[in-house]
């Protein structure tokens, strides 16, 4: 007779599942919650650093102020200048070689209006809660990564279970009042199954393993791809370069004449061969590159000015529509546009993820998909709550309501599904690699106990 025990293990899988991940889902769903709303919290919290006005009154050019700020600032180095669109401040991004990351806003006369910790904004604090938990540490976000495979099979084995137990079906009022809650628990999954697996899977670009292995994939098959993303997979704190290119080989500068210098040499803002970025700036506006962009200067007498848009900066005011990304190169010398990298030359995971990360952080159609984000966040909640609650209105004195194991092995529905899942998510596949050896010793153990027993 076919082995049929399908029910069981998917029934105990997501009951002891739900019980070990329920932690960090709240984390990550609150903690998401918190983030979909950064740009309205930072409107309204930092209204000097975004919109105030210098004291001085005099205009002076972007070059002047890059200049003062590298004065004020002389253990740090320029990082990227991002030009805004009114009523926004430019923001001039600074750090130094002990890790200390500062925002410096100018007004519209280029002048210092405030400077910010870049570590301890509303946004980055929000995206480091989110990501790691404030540790930073690669550890939690491989539980963070394992979670959201976990919250996959959640929803997979809850849909089974709810036609299996005919959840839905219409049955006498005694029964229904007692499966009350838990047919609300799986009202709750069905209604949001499909925009949670969406969230969980746009959120693959932040993920420790299979965020790099398939940011390293497309880099392998540009026509897929084009990433290069080996060793910088993406994180809760990128920066203003879109994700689809930020790790590209990026083509050098024609520097006839400065053979002499090393190529290690980080550029200087006052190398006097070098582009002013107020050049650099109406450049890449005559390449119809609009406002809001951000400008990284050379890493070295070698590299170039790299002018972007992105989707998925993480800074209020700068984010645009996928479909207006662009990455363009300019010789640091010449001010000569090499070369130029639009939404439309990505492959389809470089497309996937440009497109996704937004969706995820809620800013891809603007308040309504804050909205919709926001409604299955909160539904998520609730069909966290009902499923406790649901356990909880089955507990009997001494009868823990604990599902008990059936001493039969696991039916192949449940070994392909699980395998089909562990070979799309390999770190959810290790870990039931893990439970599967478990449950085959325990198997084992008890079937020889019986056999003995009845010998």
């Amino acid at each position: 007779m076919k082995n049929k025990n399908t029910f069981n293990p998917f029934r105990r899988l997501h009951f002891y599942a739900a019980w070990f991940i329920t932690p960090l889902l709240l984390t990550l769903t609150l903690s998401g919650i918190g983030y979909l709303f950064f740009t309205d919290v930072e409107n309204n919290i930092y209204q000097r650093e975004f919109f105030g006005q210098s004291d001085i009154k005099t205009k002076q050019s972007i070059d002047e102020a890059i200049k003062e700020i590298s004065d004020k600032y002389p253990s740090h180095q320029i990082g990227k200048i991002s030009l805004m669109q009114e009523p926004y401040n430019h923001r001039v991004t600074i750090s130094n070689d002990e890790g200390d990351s500062r925002y410096i806003f100018l007004d519209s006369n280029n002048q210092i209006v405030a400077n910010q910790n870049v570590k301890y904004t509303y946004a980055n604090f929000m995206r480091n809660f989110h990501s790691s938990l404030f540790t930073e540490s690669t550890f939690i976000r491989y539980l963070v990564e394992l979670t959201a495979c976990w919250t996959i099979f959640l929803i997979v084995s809850g849909i089974y279970m709810t036609f299996k137990k005919r959840l839905l079906a219409n049955k006498t009022e005694q029964r229904t009042n007692k499966l009350k809650f838990q047919k609300i628990h799986a009202i709750l999954g069905l209604v949001i199954a499909i925009p949670l697996v969406l969230i969980v899977l746009t959120g693959i670009p932040w993920s420790v393993f299979m965020g790099s292995h398939i940011s390293t994939f497309g880099q392998e098959h540009p026509e897929l791809g084009r990433t290069e993303l080996r060793y910088n997979p993406p994180l809760s704190d990128v920066n203003e370069i879109p994700w689809a290119t930020r790790s590209l080989d990026q083509p050098t500068s024609n520097h006839a004449g400065h053979a002499d210098h090393h190529s290690n040499v980080i550029a200087s803002i006052n190398n006097p061969n070098q582009q002013s970025l107020e050049s650099i700036i109406n450049k890449a506006q005559n390449e119809n590159i609009v406002r809001p962009f951000s400008i990284v200067y050379p890493s070295n007498e070698q590299g170039v000015f790299t002018v972007s848009k992105g989707s998925n900066t993480g800074v209020t005011g700068l984010d645009v529509s996928p479909y207006q990304e662009t990455t363009a190169y300019f010789d640091q010398y010449s001010g000569k546009l090499i070369a130029r990298i639009n939404f439309d030359d990505y492959g389809i995971i470089g497309k996937w993820f440009t497109w996704g990360i937004p969706l995820h952080e809620g800013h891809l159609f603007g308040m309504a998909n804050k909205i919709l984000n926001l409604i299955v966040c909160i539904t998520f909640l609730a069909a966290i709550v009902m499923g406790f609650v649901s356990w909880m209105k089955k507990i009997k004195p001494g009868n823990m309501n604990w599902p008990k194991r059936t001493n039969k092995p696991w039916s192949v529905g449940v070994i392909v599904t699980l395998l089909v899942l562990g070979i799309l998510m390999p770190l959810f596949g290790l870990s039931i690699l893990i439970i599967f050896i478990i449950e085959s010793i325990i198997y084992n153990s008890t079937k020889n106990k019986d056999v003995r027993a009845a010998g």
